[in-house]
């Protein structure tokens, strides 16, 4: 996930029932092998949460804490991106495939006691679904109007025919969820944290929808920011916003296995140095995002480093309606900047041991990558040489790359322009270089004006599936990348509404195909983030979508 607010495509699902084995859980007991039990584990964020309402957020440290505390109808499994049941043991589609029947395990209750059942997942459905006002601004529920489009009642004309249709409890155990026409996004994308299923007493009682302020200035009700309430191992205590910390303890009455900590803590340190002289000082037993530099170093002094397997793309997208739309809208000069840059020699240089170069906008192992799309090799010779068959041997291009961030799949964003530049140059490319801060300035330059050739961008998967990456970025016509291409985007819909899973995993492995002719951009990267933990902390599983979870974390 990135911030923007582009759509997205979510996981496909296939269309057979999924049932979890082996579904009893039992309660852990300590055998005093280990003090785990009464043990605090504090770790280390980079930015602060937005609030703890998971319906109402789209940030990563949101979703990092509201993960401990609440639960989905399905999940990803751990450590990966395949989708599996959650709160929900099983999920089937009538043969219209647009009627969903989900059973839902028995005997779990939210963190306040009360039941969870049918009737509490249709509530918060219709919740979702019957937003009104501030709740409809696309940065409150970002990932409802991205997966599910409008609302019962749209305030707005940039809003669509909402996705969801209805929700009905057929009696405690089944939620029957019909949708208005068939999609990939669903029913994996309800394993988004924002589709986390809340206490319906909770949300009445904290006032959980009334939202104040403005667009600009957004304020939210006591429900997000003090009486978050899920079905999941820790519950909240407390938010200390001076301290700059959330503070959980371990849910007792949790329907599965027992957290083996009793209080965890995110504590947010901005600076990577200041968190990872926190670790050594034993301040904090973990942190995450870090720097490639760094891994070394902490596996030579002990520490757990903890590798996510690479789910992102760094791209350099080639903008065709920019300051210089006319050269750039001739293939011939695209795919002489795709050989101009020694992609190779940019991830050796610049990224993280294990990471690799990209030849698609998706990275592999997914359903529907092709390994035989047309790959562009680098090469200064027929750069040159295309550039001139296009008539544009001396073409100067606006190069954007923002300041101030870092992210997984961009870990030195100056250092990799520097790279990319020097090929450029090398080719006979003038390059205009603009730097801009991350957010808002970068953002919205490169997304939401036309005033660039080419700029750095990517994309972290939110679940596992083509159409998240592919769909996200070409399936309609955007300032970002400038072309409008209707065939494509007629060929993103049909995959989009297929319901046969081996059928549109077919057609994305065409879609790849057909985007690696077009040459909309240049993906340059995939590279594997790390987290890492103290040295006497084990049981945390990384996850490709940064989906980690704390139940198992033990500290000995």
């Amino acid at each position: 996930m990135r911030a923007r607010r582009l759509r997205a495509g979510i996981a496909v699902a296939a269309a057979v029932t999924l049932v979890l084995a082996g579904c009893a859980e039992s309660d852990r007991e300590d055998d005093g092998s280990s003090s785990s039990s009464d043990k605090t584990l504090v770790f280390g964020v980079a930015g602060d949460a937005k609030a703890l309402d998971p319906a109402l957020t789209s940030d990563g440290e949101s979703f990092r804490v509201t993960r401990q505390i609440y639960e989905t109808l399905v999940r990803p499994e751990e450590g990966g991106a395949k989708i599996v049941p959650g709160l929900a043991e099983s999920f089937e589609p009538d043969s219209s495939g647009l009627k969903w029947t989900f059973k839902l395990r028995k005997n779990i209750k939210f963190q306040d006691g009360e039941a969870f059942n049918a009737a509490a997942v249709c509530y918060n459905f219709d919740r979702w679904y019957k937003s009104t006002g501030l709740m409809q601004n696309p940065d409150v529920t970002y990932y409802w109007q991205t997966i599910m489009g409008g609302y019962e009642k749209n305030e707005s004309a940039d809003l669509t025919t909402s996705l969801f249709k209805s929700c009905t409890a057929q009696g405690d155990d089944t939620a029957v969820i019909e949708t208005t026409k068939v999609t990939s996004k669903f029913p994996s994308a309800l394993a988004l944290p924002a589709f986390s299923i809340s206490s319906p007493k909770a949300l009445q009682q904290y006032n959980a929808n009334q939202i104040t302020g403005s667009a600009d200035d957004i304020k939210y009700p006591p429900y997000a920011m003090e009486h978050p309430t899920g079905t999941g191992p820790f519950k909240f205590v407390k938010w200390d916003t001076a301290n700059k910390t959330v503070t959980l303890e371990r849910n007792e009455n949790y329907w599965g296995d027992k957290a083996k900590i009793k209080t965890l803590i995110f504590k947010t340190i901005s600076d990577l140095n200041a968190r990872k002289q926190a670790l050594r000082n034993n301040e904090i037993q973990g942190y995450d995002l870090v720097a490639p530099a760094d891994v070394a170093a902490l596996k030579s002094e002990g520490f757990n480093v903890l590798t996510r397997p690479a789910f992102n793309i760094l791209y350099l997208a080639i903008n065709q309606n920019g300051p210089q739309k006319g050269a750039l809208a001739n293939v011939k000069v695209r795919q002489a900047i795709t050989h101009a840059i020694n992609r190779e020699a940019l991830v050796k240089a610049k990224y993280p041991e294990g990471s690799t170069a990209a030849t698609q906008f998706m990275p592999p192992g997914l359903e529907g990558y092709n390994e035989n799309v047309t790959k562009y090799e680098y090469s200064v010779d027929k750069a040159k040489q295309l550039l001139a068959e296009a008539g544009v041997p001396n073409l100067t291009l606006k190069f954007w790359y923002p300041t101030e961030v870092t992210r997984p799949y961009m870990p030195d964003p100056k250092g990799i322009q520097e790279l990319i530049t020097a090929d450029l140059q090398k080719v006979g490319i003038t390059v205009q270089l603009v730097p801009a801060k991350w957010s808002p300035d970068y953002l919205n330059g490169v997304q939401a004006t036309t005033d660039h050739d080419i700029h750095l961008l990517g994309w972290t998967g939110d679940y596992g599936d083509a159409y998240n990456f592919l769909g996200t970025f070409f399936d309609h016509a955007t300032q970002e990348w400038g072309f409008n291409n209707p065939a494509l985007f007629e060929a993103f819909a049909a995959a989009d509404k297929e319901a046969d899973a081996q059928k549109r995993f077919g057609m994305y492995k065409d879609l790849n195909k057909q985007i690696s002719d077009f040459v909309p951009g240049v993906p340059v990267a995939h590279g594997p983030p790390s987290l890492v933990m103290a040295k006497n902390v084990t049981g945390v599983k990384p996850s490709p979508l940064t989906d980690e979870r704390f139940v198992g974390a033990e500290v000995k």
